[in-house]
């Protein structure tokens, strides 16, 4: 621990330094929570970046910066207080920069929000809350003047993925083809349709907007009553399409079953989790929608259990090399879990979009 508090002397961190301590138990970012001594000082939250997944930092942290302070704003118009609760608040280095080099690893200080809660569970009332915060969050930051970078290049470009796909198939690199060619058929059907917001970018048809990119129930900061303070994680925030928000929750918090589930007859898609996600969404980001992105909600919620699809398969075909496996088939079950998924979306396509119409 002597070697985070040396650390954390480069940042600009008001009062004396008590402890430092472990947070939280995130896959990417170390975190740890930096207590000073005296109440009138905030604690702060101190975090090595992943800079094998982040590669610009400079660009991420810029990012994360132009974001909150665009949102601060936007809440000091709207005259709400308690400001450093309801945005991440980042806290320069010493030599102004938003982050520090210590000649191996990137850090960041934020300050540490008071009295909040992170949670876990899905259910129908906090997917509504969930989706009333991810649109508020794509709302505040619809007409951001700066241009922001994409920390992870091509993350949720559909084209990019099926290309790897297809590289991985020509190299069968651990001689799984034809095991998986059934799977590999169903994606081939799909993939015009699935490519449809690449096209149509291009076409000017369909705008990127700012996104979350990552919207997970735990990605939401709580106060003790219930409320949202905040959306967190801002490490994927950039240009996507509002497909990315809306499809990517729905792709984990309305499977029935796990994401490697064997037994594919718990898999399904639950519509209670989308009427309640959809609602809140509707509710707090149809200000700014475009009659083209409201309308192909639905594919939006096809279109992330096909990217997770296709990804687990180009995996799967090239001998597991990027996801973690715990058994030899874990990618190829990952895989059937995902079109298993995708199935059950398609099926109720009709009920989706009539729901989608009665919210307007």
């Amino acid at each position: 621990m002597n070697n985070l508090f040396e650390i954390a002397t480069h940042f600009k961190i008001d009062g004396d330094m008590h402890q430092i301590l472990p947070l939280g138990n995130g896959l990417i970012n170390d975190s740890y929570k930096i207590e000073t001594t005296e109440k009138k000082h905030p604690d702060y939250v101190l975090q090595r970046i992943n800079h094998a997944i982040f590669q610009d930092v400079e660009m991420l942290q810029r990012n994360i910066f132009i974001v909150t302070s665009y949102i601060r704003k936007k809440l000091e118009q709207a005259n709400e207080t308690d400001l450093d609760r309801k945005v991440i608040t980042l806290v320069p280095a010493k030599d102004d920069k938003l982050y520090y080099f210590d000649g191996n690893s990137y850090w960041r200080v934020m300050i540490f929000i008071a009295n909040a809660i992170t949670r876990e569970t899905v259910d129908a009332a906090n997917s509504y809350t969930a989706g009333i915060a991810f649109g508020n969050f794509q709302s505040m930051l619809a007409d951001i003047p700066d241009k922001l970078g994409e920390t992870i290049p091509d993350f949720h470009n559909m084209e990019f993925r099926l290309r790897q796909l297809h590289e991985a198939i020509e190299k069968n690199a651990a001689g799984r083809l034809l095991k998986v060619q059934c799977l590999i058929d169903e994606i081939e059907k799909r993939a015009n349709e699935m490519c449809k917001a690449e096209r149509w970018y291009r076409e000017g048809k369909l705008p990127k907007r700012v996104c979350h990119c990552d919207t997970k129930v735990n990605n939401m900061m709580f106060d003790q009553d219930g409320n949202v303070l905040c959306v967190i994680d801002l490490d994927t925030v950039m240009p996507s399409f509002i497909f990315s928000d809306y499809g990517d929750f729905l792709r984990s918090a309305a499977n029935t079953g796990d994401e490697d589930d064997k037994n594919l007859e718990n898999v399904n898609f639950n519509m209670e989790i989308f009427k309640a996600f959809t609602k809140g969404y509707l509710e707090s980001a149809r200000s700014f929608l475009l009659p083209v992105e409201i309308e192909n909600l639905p594919y939006a919620a096809a279109l992330f259990p096909y990217m997770q699809l296709v990804r687990f398969l180009a995996d799967y075909i090239n001998g597991d090399t990027y996801y973690k496996i715990q058994y030899p088939e874990h990618n190829l079950v990952r895989s059937n879990a995902q079109f298993k998924l995708l199935q059950s979306i398609e099926s109720q396509f009709p009920e989706m979009q009539q729901f989608i119409s009665d919210c307007l």
